[in-house]
């Protein structure tokens, strides 16, 4: 048994020796224009739909996300979101306090895009303009849209 242990994994150290180390994913030089956002409640629909957690009306709580280590992504114009995996040379990106300055900002970035099974990426290299908080979606939605509270009937 232990003979056919040894063969089995000797055959398994050739198979991946013979197929040499995993490529890794080619990256694509871009320049991104967009707002700065937290993923978790644009994607999972918490506090409702795209157009109510962006701008000031999400901004306390996209803080709150950043410093919780929720990934930061950057929402381009063209409605692609792109997980942010580096800033400015730093990984810390998911340290709480790396991207706070950035949140709920329109900004654009130059830098290296990635795409692997259908999420993009984003390695930001330079932040070419930084306009600030532009999108005063407390307009419409107030400081904290009204949807975003349970109902205490429920």
């Amino acid at each position: 048994m232990l003979k056919q242990l040894a063969l089995g994994a000797g055959f398994a150290l050739a198979v991946t020796l013979s197929s040499g180390p995993a490529l890794a994913a080619q990256g694509e030089r871009v320049r991104i224009t967009g707002e700065m956002i937290d993923t978790w409640c644009y994607f999972s629909g918490v506090m409702g739909g795209p157009d109510a957690v962006v701008g000031t009306a999400h901004h306390t709580c996209a803080l709150w996300c950043a410093a919780g280590g929720i990934p930061v992504g950057l929402l381009a114009d063209d409605g692609t979101v792109y997980m942010v995996i580096k800033w400015l040379g730093s990984a810390d990106v998911a340290d709480g306090k790396t991207l706070l300055s950035v949140q709920s900002h329109r900004l654009t970035a130059d830098g290296i895009a990635y795409e692997r099974d259908g999420i993009h990426y984003l390695v930001v290299e330079e932040v070419v303009e930084d306009e600030g908080i532009v999108n005063l979606s407390h307009q419409d939605y107030g400081v904290t849209p009204p949807f975003a509270f349970p109902d205490p009937a429920e």
